[in-house]
């Protein structure tokens, strides 16, 4: 007989050790295939990683929305993970807006002591990372009216509200997309072109983890899976969302508009 308790104790799971491997074999994939080796690795890691999220996320989802194991202490302790997950990935980009301080505000003779760099032609601020910013603004606001609706029940609205978040998050990167084949300069052009595609290539990923995350929640939403006080996996979305915003934001104004 199953004894029900507060406390978040799941079944014993493969997914850690599946998502572990796929970390191994995509980094050394990526490694591989940035030096003209097999592209196998790579490949195998992408798809292996895809299979633990899609089958993960399949067993977290049960187990909130028809198992009934988040509890209301259970949830607490996800919100509490939600954010320390959040902290650790705004330590992370700070990591790489010291790099591009650190570079840009004393530039050393071997860049020609000018920043941007000699021979470096930047992108305008004022074209493509403009109408990003305010793709991405927008997506704040959709993310927003969705939470808003769901917890005033009116799922038509939220649905809607989702499916224009998604859509602004694909358009994203397809823009951002666009913008890396156009660069007139690479990862290899100096420590510009090493801390630009660094730094927005990483918040590039971070947008597409976050695309797939709400389109997870869309899945969710239309399944039913959500209630009007029962949704943390949409708000956990949500956060994650904002703190891409928030970032783009930092990452506009210092990259491409202080930067340039």
């Amino acid at each position: 007989m199953m004894i029900r308790q507060p406390f978040h104790l799941v079944e014993p799971s493969p997914w850690p050790l599946f998502a572990s491997m796929s970390a191994l074999f995509l980094t050394t994939g990526i490694t591989a295939w940035m030096h003209n080796y097999s592209f196998f690795p790579l490949i195998a890691g992408i798809s292996l990683m895809l299979l633990v999220m899609i089958q993960w996320w399949r067993d977290i989802s049960r187990e909130g929305s028809l198992q009934g194991f988040h509890t209301s202490i259970v949830v607490s302790g996800l919100r509490w993970g939600m954010i320390l997950f959040i902290t650790s990935e705004i330590c992370f980009f700070f990591g790489f807006f010291w790099a591009f301080f650190h570079a840009s505000l004393a530039p050393s003779p071997e860049i020609g002591c000018t920043w941007p760099p000699t021979g470096i032609f930047i992108i305008n601020p004022f074209s493509v990372p403009l109408l990003n910013t305010a793709i991405l603004l927008s997506s704040g606001v959709s993310v927003t009216w969705a939470h808003h609706s769901m917890m005033a029940g009116n799922r038509k609205n939220s649905v809607a509200a989702l499916l224009i978040t998604v859509l602004l998050g694909v358009y994203f990167t397809v823009l951002q997309a666009g913008e890396y084949y156009e660069a007139s300069f690479s990862i290899a052009d100096s420590v510009y072109g090493s801390t630009f595609f660094v730094t927005t290539g990483f918040h590039g990923l971070h947008v597409i983890i976050g695309t797939i995350f709400l389109m997870t929640c869309l899945v969710r939403l239309i399944a039913h899976h959500f209630s009007t006080t029962h949704h943390f996996g949409f708000e956990a979305a949500a956060w994650y969302w904002h703190f891409v915003d928030v970032v783009w934001i930092f990452l506009y104004l210092c990259l491409y508009w202080w930067g340039s």
